[in-house]
């Protein structure tokens, strides 16, 4: 008896310590570790207001420039640095470099809402939140959370400014788009749930964007600054509800996007990052968000265009950001927040409180024991085989038929086939895959800008096969609107729509708008991106392989819905 309640206690001190552990970084915030009083008490007024700086970095860019960016952490001892482009290997030694210069450890950042490779060479990029829009099983989301959450803490970060939140209504934005789970709002806060979660349970920092919304704008913020000028219980209950939810459910970070809002705040030309009503007023007070909140990029055109020289730093500051990321001039902007204090325009405890924030995240990641990155193996480490796994069962469960259940299932391997891969200039791996299914197939590959004569001799010489397969695919580096196909090669796809033809799209779903005819193919697959793991998904269910389960994250109008699927 007492041995078996001996074993009791072991269980319950065991189920305590991992609880312990698994303390989220919102329950911390509110039992503050001692360390990061300590560290707090050490800073100066300077030094606190410092903490509220990101400084941007790349390591693509030559020893020169990496140096000069240590040299700015060093001096004005900034909280912490977002990498960009870049390699493992360099990142790595880089980040040891610049986390040995800093007096209080840095927080290191990257944008990688699709995981290391949005930003660096030879590193696992995942499917876009577009593509994982589709997928119905939000388990698999949240396990990729995961991974993502073991290759940026071997890189040494800490954050990852994602996931994407905004709900995608506007089908000509020019930004946001297939960076979006989607245009339905209930889909996009489950997606971006499980993959919030995942990412914080593996010990990273997240950040939900672009609060209010930036998914219904068809201006890139990079470049101007766009105007909502929707109602405030129109935002209240589209927009925000993906953040509102996911605040509920503990998410660490949100980043406030470069948009006018006029039904938010009435102030000519001001963007939402330097609106206190937006941040202080209905982030922390109406919604009671509690986490980290960071700005959107502070040298992108949205938000310089009309605040100039530094003005734009000190109204975010003022307005309640945390962490303002990539200043212009940070020395600049500390400057101007630190005689913003002693002129009372800035209350110096909102300081206090967003540094002790940001100091009880680097707590929370580990940042309070002092680690140096092993660079050797690092490639290796950001490429597990398990990751490239789920890569590709994440693909398979996005696959979505539109078209031609029962057509592609009675499809006779034997038969004279056609395969044929528009817009790319050699024999792509769907060509490849499918033939694997039909045995007796000849390949044609026809250019983005094909002449009339190539277009004309292919489809002269697949009038003598039975059955055409058709891969159209997106040859740009990201998968936006308006695929790059000429007039004759769009004409040419509209042809075989009448055809016997079964086609597969290796581009955003938008992209259907754009090519009349699809709708009346024999067959129609959504694969969403030209990536080679889609193209085999896409290569399996046409040779009745795999059984598809994804749902159009979005509608294309007026012929296919959001929701559809077979």
């Amino acid at each position: 008896m007492k041995k078996n309640l001996f074993l009791a206690i072991i269980a319950c001190i065991a189920t305590f310590s991992a609880s312990a552990q698994k303390q989220s970084y919102l329950e911390m915030l509110s039992n503050q570790p001692k360390w990061v009083d300590s560290v707090f008490k050490k800073l100066n007024r300077r030094e606190k207001i410092a903490q509220m700086f990101f400084v941007r970095a790349h390591t693509n860019l030559g020893k020169k420039y990496s140096d000069s960016v240590g040299m700015v952490i060093k001096k004005e001892q900034l909280g912490g640095v977002i990498f960009f482009q870049g390699g493992p290997g360099r990142q790595a030694a880089v980040t040891n470099a610049y986390q040995k210069v800093s007096r209080v450890p840095l927080i290191v950042a990257n944008d990688g809402e699709w995981g290391l490779g949005m930003r660096l060479d030879s590193t696992i990029s995942y499917p876009y939140q577009m593509t994982l829009g589709a997928i119905q099983n939000k388990d698999l989301i949240y396990r990729m959370g995961q991974e993502v959450a073991k290759d940026f803490k071997r890189m040494g970060m800490q954050m990852n400014l994602a996931p994407d939140a905004d709900i995608n209504n506007n089908a000509k934005n020019p930004v946001i788009n297939y960076r979006s789970f989607g245009e339905n709002k209930y889909n996009v806060a489950t997606k971006t749930a499980a993959y919030m979660k995942g990412m914080q349970d593996g010990g990273l920092l997240t950040t939900l964007k672009h609060f209010p919304g930036h998914g219904d704008t068809d201006v890139d913020s990079h470049y101007d600054l766009p105007q909502l000028t929707f109602s405030a219980a129109r935002l209240d209950s589209l927009e925000m509800y993906p953040f509102k939810e996911l605040i509920k459910q503990g998410a660490s970070g949100i980043m406030i996007a470069h948009m006018n809002i006029p039904s938010l705040d009435n102030t000519p030309n001001l963007p939402s990052t330097l609106s206190k009503p937006i941040v202080t007023g209905i982030l922390k007070e109406k919604l009671g968000f509690k986490g980290l909140i960071i700005s959107d990029a502070m040298d992108m055109k949205g938000v310089v265009k009309y605040f100039k020289d530094g003005e734009a730093d000190l109204l975010g500051i003022i307005a309640g950001n945390d962490i303002l990321e990539l200043s212009e001039n940070s020395d600049r902007a500390i400057h101007l927040v630190r005689k913003a204090v002693r002129q009372g325009r800035i209350d110096i405890k909102s300081i206090d409180e967003s540094v002790r924030k940001i100091l009880t995240a680097k707590y929370w990641a580990g940042l309070n024991r002092r680690d140096t990155i092993v660079t050797q193996g690092v490639v290796a480490g950001v490429n597990r085989n398990a990751s490239n796994a789920l890569v590709q069962e994440l693909a398979n469960a996005s696959v979505t038929l539109l078209k031609g259940k029962d057509y592609i299932k009675n499809m006779i391997p034997i038969r004279r086939t056609a395969i044929i891969s528009i817009g790319v200039p050699s024999v792509t791996r769907f060509q490849k895959e499918i033939s694997k299914g039909f045995y007796n197939s000849v390949y044609y590959v026809l250019d983005k800008d094909a002449t009339a004569t190539q277009i004309s001799n292919i489809a002269r010489e697949i009038g003598a096969f039975d059955q055409v397969i058709v891969g159209i695919h997106d040859s740009r580096a990201r998968p936006g609107n308006n695929i790059p196909l000429n007039a004759g090669v769009k004409n040419f796809i509209k042809e075989l729509s009448g055809r016997n033809a079964v086609f597969a799209l290796f581009a955003n779903p938008y992209n259907l708008a754009g090519l009349p005819g699809l709708e009346n193919s024999k067959g129609l697959v959504v694969a969403y991106q030209k990536e080679d793991y889609m193209q085999v998904s896409a290569a399996a269910v046409i040779n009745n392989r795999l059984l598809p389960t994804g749902k159009l994250p979005v509608s294309i109008l007026p012929n296919f819905k959001f929701g559809e699927g077979l």
